[in-house]
């Protein structure tokens, strides 16, 4: 049986300066909810999809936690069967952490959209409201509006004019984007965090215009009845050698300011060769650019997107961090960030270097899966004409309403039995998902369910579709909780506007919870 650590000893472990993974092994809409603070979600479903490049040491310290309900339990005995052994489990879960006075959050990617507004109520980060930004406008006053989003985010609705500038690139690209220095330039995201970061980063950084945040992102603008664009493809160039200068000159100076420091290959060498410690190589610059050419080893991480939501590329409290790009600006402009949190993190001199590097997207480090049959998408189309196949989709459940396998039967992998159960039919059961690694770690848990024939779609549902078969939409043969995905305002079917006033205030209170939380260590840096 696996041990248990009582809330008050958690709550001091956090406070010890070890490495700790904190993982909560619950679906992503029950962790939104309620969970710890410094918790990675890492559902049980899905665990071993991400574990490894969560947790890459296999022996660092791990506490397990759930609603007290023996979720823990199973994901330690699957963590020890993988290798990964020094496990301990919550007493009573989230709950019991909560009845025993500690913080319980609601949301996503809390510490960090917390320090968002830390940074805002340390810094005095200046912003303007949706209705002064429009004013602006109409007058013509002279501005940029740079959005700090992803491109896959900017291209559903963006602010008129606004320009798609991620995080970490807006120091970096902002010399060919704002040609004066009389050109006010503004920065939006979504909601907040990465409106106040992205300002701010531009104003560490001492570029000579005046700098804001809109207030509340694109949700503010909706909010204010004010019309998005959508579709849109903009996206602020690469900067020059005059304006690549001027970029790197305010980085080094924001690198002085906030006690950024280097490592060198040998040094990152001797990190990763340390069996004591866990050490996450992350490359700050974009997908596109990772896939040219990256480092072994590295990890995908877009700088504005790690500093945003740091939980989704590092599971391992006070692990040290790597950040990699080609000349250091982005690289230093994260760090610079990721300092003031808490973390201990180095920008590697020299950048990615001009040989020895692997190019493609970053291979999944998936483990656990075992030798499965597969079905081609023909035959089993064939084998449900004849009524001879029950198919269980194991996407997610926003996936499933957009696009299924019609007849298809929807669950969670981690409540697997009660989803055969509610299948029924004869014949082989075929399981699919988005992932082709989620439905072939199923299929082991359903050979141990069942003794009816099981086989896995090859390709997954992308697989069904891209050989011109039937979709369908809709809830239809839903036969378990939807609780597996946090919905944003944006994913609504209705109540949106009242969502997202429930966020903005939600996102604002954050500064008051973590004062009462007692394990955070954000600091600021005085001009």
């Amino acid at each position: 049986m696996t041990a248990t650590v009582a809330p008050a000893a958690l709550h001091a472990m956090l406070l010890d300066g070890a490495e700790l993974a904190l993982l909560d092994v619950r679906e992503e809409g029950r962790f939104f909810h309620a969970h710890l603070l410094w918790a990675v979600n890492l559902p049980l479903s899905r665990l071993e999809l991400k574990l490894a490049d969560l947790v890459p040491r296999r022996d660092v310290r791990i506490v397990l936690c759930d609603d007290g309900d023996g979720l823990s339990e199973r994901a330690a005995a699957r963590l020890n069967a993988l290798g990964w052994g020094d496990t301990t489990i919550l007493e009573g879960g989230v709950p019991g952490w909560g009845a025993a006075g500690l913080e319980v959050f609601s949301g996503m990617n809390v510490p960090t959209k917390a320090f968002g507004e830390f940074v805002e109520h340390e810094y005095h980060t200046p912003s303007v409201s949706a209705e002064e930004l429009k004013a602006m406008m109409d007058s013509g006053e002279k501005l940029v509006v740079l959005d700090s989003r992803p491109m896959d985010e900017y291209e559903v609705m963006n602010i008129p004019s606004g320009v798609c500038c991620p995080g970490a690139e807006l120091v970096y690209r902002v010399g060919e984007v704002v040609a004066s220095p009389d050109t006010t330039v503004v920065v939006n995201c979504a909601g907040r965090t990465r409106s106040i970061i992205g300002a701010q980063s531009l104003i560490n950084a001492g570029i000579p215009n005046k700098v804001v945040a809109l207030r509340n992102g694109t949700m503010g603008w909706h909010l204010a009845g004010l019309n998005l664009e959508t579709g849109n493809r903009r996206h602020a160039p690469a900067p020059s050698g005059s304006t690549l200068s001027q970029a790197q000159k305010a980085a080094a100076a924001v690198a002085a300011r906030f006690g950024v420091e280097t490592i060198d290959a040998e040094g990152l060498s001797a990190w990763e060769r340390d069996p004591t410690r866990t050490t996450f190589l992350l490359d700050v610059r974009s997908p596109e650019e990772y896939a040219a050419g990256h480092m072994p080893g590295a990890v995908s991480a877009p700088g504005g997107q790690l500093v945003q939501a740091t939980d989704r590329y590092v599971g391992v409290r006070n692990a040290r961090l790597v950040l990699v790009d080609d000349n250091g600006v982005r690289a230093t402009m994260t760090a610079h960030w990721l300092v003031q949190i808490g973390w201990e993190v180095r920008v590697l001199a020299g950048g990615v270097p001009s040989s020895g590097l692997v190019s493609g997207p970053q291979p999944p480090q998936v483990v656990g899966v075992e030798p499965v049959d597969e079905i081609a998408p023909a035959e089993l189309a064939a084998l449900l004409d004849g009524g001879k196949a029950v198919v269980i989709d194991l996407a997610d459940s926003r996936t499933y309403r957009k696009a299924h396998i019609p007849g298809a039967v929807w669950g969670v992998r981690s409540r697997l039995a009660k989803v055969l159960a509610a299948a029924g039919g004869t014949g082989t059961i075929v399981l699919t998902a988005s992932d082709d690694a989620l439905a072939r770690l199923a299929a082991a848990d359903a050979r141990a369910l069942t003794d009816r024939p099981v086989r896995v779609l090859a390709g997954g549902t992308p697989a069904w579709r891209l050989a011109g078969l039937k979709l369908a939409e809709g809830r239809e043969r839903m036969a378990d909780e939807t609780d597996d995905v946090a919905l944003r305002p944006y994913d609504r079917d209705d109540g949106i506007e009242d969502a997202m006033r429930e966020y903005l205030s939600w996102e604002v209170e954050l500064v008051r919870q973590i004062e009462r939380e007692g394990t955070v260590r954000f600091r600021a840096v005085p001009a």
